[in-house]
């Protein structure tokens, strides 16, 4: 009976095991039915970090929606898989995915937890994490550890050990917006991952279980505590002796956060187009998630003297026009610092500090300068002093002499170290006037720097590619280039005399003048241009016909439809600097069209270039070594879109407004430059756009709102001053190389008055230059003598607002 018995109870119990079985595995099987494919893992292109890079590979800036750089497990220092491994998982390679002795031993402490209210802890391997990270969701229930499991077998069945570690050091969040290990060693340290001291590498491994628990900031000693932690176990483990575990936990955190993103001074505006391009062509997730690898056009160097040059233009330009008052007025209360802690600074307009006036007299004004900010974002409690001398504010007091008749108690204001002066400071104001400046590779078309405003910080609007502003007589060198392009010389005479347009359907005359309201008679084309006679222009323009210069305009890529009106020959038309500066490019460059580009390449995530700029071809330029072959030649096949004589003979004129025209402070530069002033209706716009043989710079200037800056501030006033401060700085260390010329142009000593032959000796002549087939004329004829005051039939529709450009 007895063993009946054994036997009865042993069916039962089968019989119980298979139902319980039959339960477990029709659960199973349901959950099963509906998971994801583990191959989705070698298909996994996480979201990626696009950089930019300048011209000379540094990094410029950053965009993700995740702060992740991929990199593949053999890129991932031993040191720093040891310490994850140690942390997250220690038998990581011995298991099968998942980690039974683990799992045993948390059950067996979790039990022992529960009953003296201890820490719980988990057993899951770095597979489950990659299971639950890519595969699943973060919802705490068994069924979602059941799945977790089960794909975590299925996950060590299709990868490799590397792989699965690969992409869980890749994905992981590590907190400060870091995802994988490369991004989060940038971010808490400001270095590559192969940088990573002992120390630095077991912090990163204490942060997936919860990186907000052990930051830095907020809780460094729990931080320290999960660090040496680790530190602990990889010595535990063999991935570092005791020694070094003693020197690595006596270390201090060492955490040196980076900046948001990476920073190139001044280039703030250019970053930002270039964004703006890459959201436009490529869209919103390629841009933030897609990893590209973006090379620029942008010189470092050079872009800071353009902010600097821009900059010192239109800080001068407002302190002339006097205090306008401070950014605002506080009361000091118990603690200055923090009154002028509440003002939000220009944060690229470094070279100034914001202050609050906390004393001042008739000489002087003592301040407190706004103090820094820590890591945690809280003011120092630091506070630095300083005076306002009467001599470092003498724009600001006028003729009211006394300081405390310009500054009160309370003011808040921008201040600069004075020069030689320790303690002193010189006042500030934020100009109201704004400005661009582009600086073009005129071969290329790549954009070397780009400035457009005083302060990103203050206004992301950029002048330089968004502002659409008349460019008044910087226009008229495109009217001359399609009048020399079509049987006219630079010796070509055009009467400088009062006309008459009439745009008919009972609108008024309309009678174009010179700046100086005078006229001068019978000129060639040259002095024309080097004067910038705008009676001129519009007679040459009336003969040659309007619908050319349209054509020519757009050939240049300055307008796309132009109108074929007489103001549109004085720059009547708003158009941009950046398509001004690439219109000169192609006198600069022999005629060549010039397409501007800020971007050279960009490569995928997997280093595949799917854009480049340059489209010259160049065949043997991928030769693997030389052999005795010839120099490869660059094919330029670009469209020519005016003659290189042409080009060159624009190009002497355009000298002769630096030399003798209306640029002529240019000259300082000391080197050959040629270039074009222009102002349009009542001073709102001021130009100059110039250019050295293979560097085109423009500059416009004006207020944002346009509005009159002032009789006499013209381009040569206002803009080519600031030009001429940059050339001086970019062509400090080069040669002073003169404009080439095309071979079959031929010098003829002419009178530069009447046009006609003149020995090379006689006063008042120079030489110019004449395509073959041309010359100096042999009898004396003025272009326009006959006044015919008439225009085309579309002229009803002209611009009326004014002359268009006026010098």
């Amino acid at each position: 009976m007895f063993l009946r018995l054994i036997g009865y109870l042993f069916g039962i119990g089968a019989v119980f095991f298979l139902v319980v079985a039959a339960g477990v595995a029709w659960y199973v099987s349901g959950l099963t039915g509906g998971l994801p494919s583990v191959e989705v893992l070698a298909k996994y292109e996480p979201p990626v970090m696009t950089r930019i890079h300048a011209a000379d590979g540094q990094l410029v800036q950053e965009y993700a929606h995740e702060r992740r750089l991929y990199l593949p497990i053999q890129a991932i220092p031993d040191r720093v898989k040891a310490a994850f491994i140690s942390a997250e998982d220690k038998n990581f390679y011995q298991h099968s995915g998942l980690d039974y002795v683990g799992i045993m031993r948390a059950g067996l402490q979790n039990v022992a937890a529960l009953s003296s209210n201890g820490r719980m802890i988990g057993a899951s391997t770095i597979t489950q994490q990659v299971a639950k990270n890519f595969l699943l969701t973060n919802e705490r229930t068994i069924d979602r550890k059941i799945k977790e499991a089960i794909l975590s077998l299925r996950i060590e069945q299709a990868n490799s050990k590397d792989k699965i570690l690969e992409l869980y050091l890749n994905e992981i969040f590590l907190g400060l917006g870091s995802y994988g290990v490369a991004a989060a060693s940038l971010s808490y340290f400001d270095k590559s991952v192969h940088e990573l001291t002992l120390s630095e590498a077991a912090y990163l491994a204490a942060l997936p279980k919860g990186p907000n628990n052990y930051n830095p900031f907020r809780y460094p000693e729990r931080a320290i505590e999960r660090r040496n932690w680790v530190i602990d176990r990889m010595v535990e483990n063999g991935y570092a002796t005791a020694d070094e575990g003693a020197a690595a936990k006596a270390q201090p955190l060492g955490v040196k956060t980076r900046i948001a993103s990476p920073h190139i001074f001044a280039a703030d505006y250019y970053v930002e187009e270039v964004r703006r391009q890459l959201l436009q062509i490529y869209g919103e997730k390629a841009l933030y998630d897609g990893g590209l690898s973006v090379r620029t056009s942008l010189d470092p160097a050079m872009q800071v003297m353009a902010r600097q040059s821009l900059m010192n233009g239109l800080i001068a330009f407002d302190e002339d026009r006097g205090w306008r008052g401070p950014v605002k007025n506080l009361p000091l209360g118990d603690d200055w610092g923090a009154a002028v802690g509440t003002v939000t600074p220009l944060s690229d307009v470094y070279e100034w500090r914001l202050a609050i006036v906390t004393a001042v007299n008739k000489t002087e004004a003592e301040i407190g300068l706004q103090p820094g900010r820590g890591d945690t974002g809280k003011l120092l409690a630091e506070r630095e002093t300083g005076v306002i001398p009467a001599s470092e504010m003498k724009w600001a007091l006028g003729s009211k002499r006394s300081v405390d008749n310009v500054l009160k108690v309370g003011d808040v204001i921008y201040v600069e170290p004075a020069d030689g002066k320790p303690g002193a400071y010189r006042l500030h104001q934020v100009p109201e006037i704004e400005g661009a400046m582009v600086v073009m590779d005129p071969h290329t078309g790549r954009v070397l720097a780009m400035d457009g405003g005083f302060s990103y910080a203050e206004s992301e609007f950029n002048r330089a590619t968004q502002a659409q502003r008349q460019p008044g007589s910087s226009f008229k060198p495109f009217v001359y280039a399609a009048a020399l392009d079509n049987g006219y010389t630079p010796s070509s005479v055009v009467l400088d005399a009062p006309i008459e347009i009439d745009p008919g359907f009972g609108q008024p005359m309309w009678r174009p003048e010179n700046y100086a309201q005078k006229f001068y008679g019978p000129s060639t084309l040259r002095t024309g241009i080097e004067q910038s006679r705008n009676v001129m222009t519009v007679r040459l323009a009336q003969d040659m016909g309007m619908p050319l210069v349209a054509e020519y305009a757009k050939r240049f890529g300055v307008y796309d439809n132009l109108g074929p009106f007489l103001p549109n020959a004085l720059g009547a038309t708003e158009t941009t600097v950046m398509r001004m500066v690439a219109g000169y490019s192609v006198f600069a460059n022999g005629g060549r069209q010039v397409k501007p580009t800020l971007i050279d390449r960009i490569q995928d995530r997997f280093g595949k270039t799917i854009f480049k700029h340059e489209e010259r071809v160049c065949e043997g330029c991928d030769a693997d070594g030389w052999h005795n072959q010839d120099e490869p030649v660059v094919t330029d096949n670009r469209e020519q879109v005016l003659d290189p004589m042409t080009a060159y003979q624009i190009t002497s004129m355009l000298e002769g407004v630096v030399q003798r025209g209306t640029a002529t402070v240019v000259k300082q530069v000391g080197k050959p430059i040629a270039g074009k002033t222009g102002t349009s209706n009542d001073y709102k716009d001021a130009w100059f756009i110039g250019y050295s043989p293979d560097l085109v710079v423009g500059v416009f200037i004006g207020y944002d709102n346009p509005r009159p800056m002032g009789k006499g501030m013209t381009g040569g006033e206002v803009a080519a001053p600031i030009a001429t401060e940059f050339f001086k700085l970019a062509l400090a260390d080069k040669p002073a190389i003169p404009f080439r010329m095309p071979e079959g142009l031929t010098l003829v000593s002419i009178d530069r008055r009447t046009g006609m032959r003149a020995p090379p000796d006689a006063p008042g002549t120079i030489m110019e230059a004449f395509k073959p087939g041309t010359g100096p004329a042999d009898t004396y004829s003025v272009i326009g003598s006959s006044d015919g005051g008439t225009v085309s039939s579309e002229s009803d529709r002209a611009i009326m607002s004014g002359t268009g450009g006026l010098y």
